[in-house]
């Protein structure tokens, strides 16, 4: 049977927490849903403002629909209201499947395409952030457990909830998050676009060393300038260079902070990058001190696929990138002095940066090419698809693409 055909009229709703993640995050996706034949609908916030993003997915064949939706925060009155949005849009548009991404995405997403009787509603968890990192304090409990109650009813008749990693999906199960008729499967992250993020020549002289994140706690940025303040007292010549921005996240770190920070001169800071292939080209090792429930980190696949070792925490999501020793080194959660002993092998033995980026880069190609992953899920939602056919018969033959039954 033509795919195109099994596939024509068939209409997709993909729905995502901010208009930047279509394009940069989920192009791939997106394009494979189209090649497939599809009639593809993007739904975000920020896409009436946003006409980089939306004039990209409408040159691709994308029907694109801007959405009220706070990215964070509890505002139940604006909630409903996305709620709505989503209903009247759902109503209007008629998708045969919906995809959703990101907590607000999921829960109102899903609750909409139940209300509108969907036939085919699935789920992306990309990594649980705020509400389920740390210690319950301040105003986290309420979030945590708001998220929790939340995905439990969006979730309940979901078709299958697509992870990350394994430590989350087991987490959902555990919290009964999702009931036992709900399937799951566990994906290699989001995967990386191979072409895109090539391997770059290491800079020479000292190590370099990057982190690429939103500046939030929960990434690891204060123990990552804890560390290169430690290291810079031995060893003034090594760098530390910080790509990211301010956040709206209670979790972030403040302007004076960061200002200090890059005063002292104990880090660079690159700012927000559209494109962060540049900041990698120029760094040696990849850090990534992360005590986030991260799904799998974009950013260090992507140093990955450019051939850079890495550092990140023993964490969930982070530790399915690195194996000890071989691409990397693993360091437990806010674990400074650890964090440094990672750090200082490679300045100590600076071969390593070569063999282990070299590995890395094989790791990345073997596991996470983002066409084997975006198969993955095509074949999972019944998308019929020749193009990615065999790249789909290669993926679920690792063991780390495995489905949860629904019984498990």
């Amino acid at each position: 049977m033509n795919s195109k055909n099994a596939n024509s009229n068939r209409r997709f709703l993909l729905i995502a927490g901010s208009s930047y993640s279509l394009v940069n995050f989920r192009g791939p996706l997106v394009q494979a849903l189209l090649k497939a034949g599809l009639e593809v609908h993007a739904a975000a916030p920020g896409l009436v403002d946003d006409p980089t993003t939306r004039r990209q997915l409408e040159a691709w064949g994308v029907v694109t629909h801007d959405i009220p939706m706070q990215r964070t925060g509890l505002n139940p009155l604006r909630d409903l209201q996305t709620l709505q949005a989503l209903y009247r849009l759902i109503r209007n548009i008629r998708p045969e499947i919906v995809l959703a991404y990101t907590i607000k995405p999921v829960v109102y997403g899903l609750l909409a395409a139940q209300l509108a009787k969907v036939p085919k509603r699935y789920a992306l968890i990309t990594g649980l952030g705020y509400a389920f990192a740390g210690q319950e304090s301040g105003t986290r409990p309420l979030v945590f457990h708001s998220a929790c109650r939340l995905y439990a009813a969006a979730l309940r008749k979901a078709d299958r909830v697509f992870f990350q990693n394994p430590d989350d999906e087991a987490l959902f199960r555990e919290l009964g998050l999702l009931t036992a008729s709900v399937p799951s499967q566990v994906l290699n992250g989001s995967g990386v676009d191979m072409a895109h993020f090539t391997v770059a020549p290491l800079p020479e002289g000292p190590p370099r060393f990057l982190l690429i994140a939103r500046l939030l706690g929960g990434k690891g940025v204060r123990q990552y300038i804890s560390a290169a303040r430690r290291i810079k007292q031995q060893h003034p010549e090594v760098m530390f260079q910080l790509a990211g921005d301010i956040d709206s996240n209670p979790d972030s770190v403040t302007q004076e902070e960061l200002n200090g920070w890059v005063e002292e001169g104990v880090v660079e800071h690159w700012g927000w990058l559209t494109d962060v292939r540049p900041a990698i080209a120029d760094c040696s090792v990849y850090v990534l001190p992360s005590y986030y429930r991260e799904g799998t980190p974009r950013s260090i696949l992507e140093a990955m696929a450019m051939g850079r070792a890495v550092i990140t925490t023993d964490a969930p999501g982070c530790r399915e990138t690195v194996l000890e020793g071989d691409n990397g080194y693993l360091v437990p959660v806010k674990d400074v002095d650890a964090l440094v002993e990672a750090m200082q092998h490679f300045i100590n033995r600076p071969a390593l940066v070569k063999t282990m980026g070299r590995r890395s880069h094989e790791i990345a190609e073997n596991r996470y090419d983002v066409h084997k992953v975006n198969a993955v899920m095509l074949q999972a939602m019944g998308i019929e698809s020749p193009a990615l056919r065999d790249r789909t018969r290669d993926s679920s033959a690792h063991p780390s693409l495995n489905e949860t039954s629904p019984a498990s």
